[in-house]
């Protein structure tokens, strides 16, 4: 079997098309988490505490000196950013309750499919006619 073949069987099995579709919408819902952290999580917090733009701009200097932004702290290689790293916690826990939710409901509804029962199968054709054999002879 040739390569070209192999790869098109592959390509065509439902799973590996699910897999596709499924990193490309994570790619998206990822966006929009950060965007939802970045403009809609960050501002308050930066109301709150009068000048914060966003949560990656807190860091502290090892060096004890002060920059006038993080990235003047990371080219003098002495940044300590705890801001990204709150930023891209609030990020995950964001994900991870979103996956949970989905992951919930999908097996709510494998679950209500499961619970209906299948109707029972019409029984086989000689089963129905020996059925009216027995009945005729028990009639005469």
């Amino acid at each position: 079997m040739s390569l070209a073949k192999e790869f098109k069987e592959f390509i065509a099995r439902g799973n590996v098309i699910d897999l596709a579709v499924g990193v490309i919408i994570g790619a998206a819902f990822g966006k929009i988490v950060s965007s939802l952290v970045t403009d809609i999580v960050t501002p308050p917090i930066g109301l709150l505490t009068g000048h914060l733009k966003s949560l990656s701009d807190l860091y502290i200097a090892v060096d004890g000196k002060v920059y006038a932004s993080l990235d003047d702290a990371r080219k003098a290689g002495v940044a300590f950013a705890y801001g990204s790293f709150i930023d891209t916690i609030i990020n995950f826990l964001i994900v991870a309750a979103a996956v949970f939710l989905l992951v919930k409901l999908v097996n709510r509804l494998k679950r209500e499919q499961a619970a209906e029962p299948a109707p029972p199968a019409p029984p086989p054709r000689s089963e129905v006619l020996l059925e009216e054999i027995r009945d005729v002879l028990k009639s005469k």
